[in-house]
């Protein structure tokens, strides 16, 4: 497989063609999905990767940050996206506190994801301090991706959402961090919030693909939260968001007009009614 079309072709996304998809420099392109419907949409639409984010804490739930979110409560989202899909792979956030503590814990929690809610893969935030976890998962047959850059988890240690990885020291750590999570199994990293020119250079240096978000066009691939792609969050307006749509004032006009249909008697008509 060599184009765009042949990968589009694939009756199930995998992390090999992941692999392959990055040798035949074709980027991947990831969205987020928290429900069974919007699951079969994406995975239709051609929708290479869908992750179960623990931003379901923002989007589903209305936490400021994603800290809340449990892991019985990404099983649940997470069963419901693998339902609606049929070809893209599945990847579940684990959440906070679920693998910081010991590589036990951590292979414990990623276990029950692949066995309770049928994800495909696992994602984690972090460098060094779970490169070991990290090791543990995969050598038990569990595919992780890996997360760096800004890590929402980590958000309180870092007091701000600005970019990552503006100074020298910080750019030199996060360049060992994607090696040492490319020697523990990774089979793909995240790179949120990062510069351009320096995500470009972590994905020249690892031979594993990278997806990006807010780091620029030289990563393997992209990834959006749905919510923020189409528009249905208006209050979230950072650089890298683009809204391919704005279904927030589509579904306040719909809502609108159906209030106003049912105010008038106007709905149901003969035609609807039994």
């Amino acid at each position: 497989m060599s184009t765009s079309s042949s990968f589009a072709d694939v009756p199930r996304v995998t992390t090999q063609t992941l692999q392959e998809m990055r040798r035949a420099e074709t980027p991947i392109a990831m969205l987020t999905a928290y429900d069974y419907t919007s699951a079969r949409i994406l995975d239709a639409a051609g929708a290479d990767v869908l992750l179960v984010g623990d931003s379901a804490s923002n989007v589903m739930a209305g936490h400021e940050t994603t800290l809340p979110i449990t892991v019985d409560q990404m099983i649940y989202h997470t069963q419901a996206v693998v339902r609606g899909v049929s070809r893209a792979l599945v990847v579940s956030d684990l959440p906070f506190g679920s693998y910081q503590g010991n590589a036990k814990e951590a292979l414990h929690t990623a276990i029950r994801m692949m066995k309770e809610a049928g994800s495909h893969a696992v994602k984690m935030e972090g460098g060094a301090g779970v490169a070991q976890m990290i090791r543990r998962i995969v050598d038990s047959g569990i595919p992780v991706m890996g997360h760096l850059g800004l890590t929402p988890q980590s958000i309180h240690k870092f007091g701000t959402y600005k970019v990552r990885a503006t100074e020298a020291s910080e750019a030199e750590e996060l360049r060992r961090d994607a090696d040492l999570l490319q020697e523990a199994g990774c089979f793909s990293i995240v790179l949120e919030k990062v510069p351009a020119a320096l995500a470009a250079d972590v994905t020249e240096q690892l031979e594993i693909p990278t997806i990006g978000i807010g780091a620029g066009v030289g990563c393997s691939g992209q990834v959006l939260v749905t919510h923020d792609m189409l528009g249905l969050t208006t209050d979230f307006n950072p650089r890298f968001v683009r809204r391919y749509a704005h279904l927030a004032d589509t579904i306040t006009e719909a809502v609108e007009a159906y209030v106003t249909d049912v105010r008038a008697h106007q709905f149901p008509n003969a035609d609807e009614s039994y």
